[in-house]
């Protein structure tokens, strides 16, 4: 389903970034992705998917991890067959967490930033993390199941200040 208005079933999501000046030590930004139930649609969520893992079903997969922004292209893909997803779930948030293990990093310390939602050859969105240069973590898109089983997509940018390891807690809270 290509249309927007039907629901989107299977989602491409890049991410890349440029590497650290040389000398400098590398910067790991990681796509996160966070499942919620109909029993509990808020809080925590019921599994993540990050780093190289992916879901229990295999509807959700990190195809492609980059721990240092180099090389051409997109530096991690994630994939959510959201079709695939069984009913009991009605919300996906994705995001991204920067690694800390040199000292605090933020979006704004890293260079061109970008993550991209895409649906087949039809871009759903870009986003550069601008709005939240200053946070360590962020949401970026919420995909949520309708009444009609349909799955839909928005943008919801959320700035966290937080660890990695942490932030997997923190998505869903709002």
């Amino acid at each position: 389903m290509s249309s927007l208005n039907r629901g989107v079933a299977k989602i491409g999501v890049t991410l890349k970034w440029d590497p650290s000046p040389l000398g400098e030590p590398a910067h790991d930004l990681d796509l996160v992705a966070a499942t919620y139930t109909s029993a509990a649609p808020t809080g925590d969520p019921d599994y993540l998917v990050y780093f190289g893992s992916r879901s229990p079903d295999g509807t959700i997969t990190l195809e492609r991890e980059s721990r240092t922004g180099q090389g051409f292209g997109s530096d991690e893909e994630m994939t959510l067959e959201l079709d695939r997803m069984g009913t009991a779930y009605v919300r996906v948030l994705v995001g991204v967490a920067i690694q800390q293990r040199d000292g605090r990093r933020t979006f704004g310390d890293i260079a061109s930033p970008e993550i991209q939602f895409q649906e087949g050859y039809t871009e759903l969105a870009e986003y550069d993390f601008a709005d939240v240069a200053g946070s360590t973590a962020a949401t970026v898109a919420e995909f949520t199941r309708d009444a009609s089983g349909a799955w839909q997509f928005r943008t919801s940018v959320r700035g966290f200040d937080t660890d990695p390891q942490s932030f997997g807690a923190l998505m869903g809270r709002a």
